[in-house]
């Protein structure tokens, strides 16, 4: 495949996205610490329940202060750089907001994280995130199928099947919630969550290129450009936490990309990694519940490994490799199931 203009310049929209984020890093660290934007560590599941293990397998990493919401750096950088040399209505908008509502709703939780005091600083109850970002999936599924005028999803290998404009925005908001979620719960250990977005945005971002929506590409690699400059500084030990600004707009803007290159089923395969971490939290909250016993050590399935004694970097490194077969995986087939 010859290299076009277009394909060019979605890859110096990634090299923009990567410099200005790198830019933007020390004025955030400088805020970060003037401001105090400390992490309060997580002690306690949505369902009250205490957290013995995963609080003394990260008492390392809050025995100093450990600045969250740098996710705002993110936010900062992919939005300007599509605002200025990237918008287009019918390939951008809709990803930029959907990343945008994402962040919003992140920034509230991260905001309450760190100034809150008592029960409350753990951020927003669970209900709460969970209504807020499935208002985002429903306004952007809406302006999906009515103004943008689709209505039909694509089965691989079957071709496209009609599902109707409120089929549409149920799929589209259950797409966009579920990947939101899926990021932050893998946002758990120093370079995860980022390492597996940028796969995942890697994979789609080709999908797109081959559709020849260069400007969806470009909006991808503007993305994968902000996590490239967030993995350098985030690498083990990390310097700071992406906080729910940055995995929630990673998860809501993943999951419009995802529908604009009608590849919907394609995101279970591609995120295979963290499909398996929202399942494995999910089993065992289930488990606790209705059978008082854990499958798991500690849930989701990264911080099991982490009891069991895996370091680190061996699970990050490994669950890098795992994502990337896989985005290798729905790629091969998006081009043999009729996406591209």
């Amino acid at each position: 495949m010859n290299i076009n203009d277009e394909m060019f310049y979605g890859l110096l929209l990634a090299l923009a996205g990567f410099l200005f984020s790198m830019i933007l890093t020390p004025f955030y660290t400088h805020f970060a610490y003037k401001y105090k934007f400390w992490k309060k560590q997580k002690k306690t599941t949505i369902d009250g329940e205490s957290l013995p293990i995963m609080t003394k397998l990260h008492a390392h990493k809050f025995k100093h202060v450990f600045p969250t919401m740098a996710g705002l750096v993110g936010v900062v950088a992919v939005t300007v750089v599509t605002w200025i040399f990237n918008l287009d209505r019918g390939q951008t908008w809709l990803p930029l907001v959907g990343f945008l509502g994402g962040a919003l709703v992140g920034v509230i939780d991260d905001i309450i994280n760190i100034f809150g005091s008592g029960r409350g600083a753990a951020g927003l109850r669970g209900p709460v995130k969970f209504f807020l970002i499935t208002v985002v999936g429903v306004a952007l599924g809406w302006f999906f199928a009515v103004k943008l005028g689709w209505t039909s999803i694509l089965i691989p290998f079957f071709g496209n099947f009609e599902i109707g404009v409120v089929g549409m925005i149920l799929i589209f908001a259950f797409a966009l919630v579920a990947t939101s979620n899926a990021v932050n719960i893998t946002d758990g250990l120093d370079g995860l969550s980022g390492g597996l977005a940028m796969m995942a945005y890697g994979a789609f971002g080709v999908i797109a290129l081959f559709q020849n929506n260069m400007l969806l590409f470009g909006f991808c690699m503007t993305v994968i450009g902000w996590l490239l400059s967030y993995i350098w500084f985030n690498v083990p030990p990390a310097r700071f936490m992406m906080g729910d600004t940055g995995s929630f707009a990673l998860g809501a803007g993943l999951g419009v990309v995802a529908m604009m290159t009608n590849s919907f089923l394609l995101l279970p395969i591609i995120c295979l990694p963290a499909v398996i971490e929202t399942c494995s939290s999910l089993l065992q909250l289930i488990s606790k519940k209705f059978f008082h016993k854990k499958i798991f050590i500690s849930a989701p399935l990264h911080h099991h490994l982490e009891a069991k004694g895996w370091g680190e970097a061996k699970i990050v490194m490994r669950f890098w490799i795992i994502a990337g077969v896989c985005a290798i995986i729905g790629v091969f087939i998006a081009a043999t199931g009729g996406a591209i």
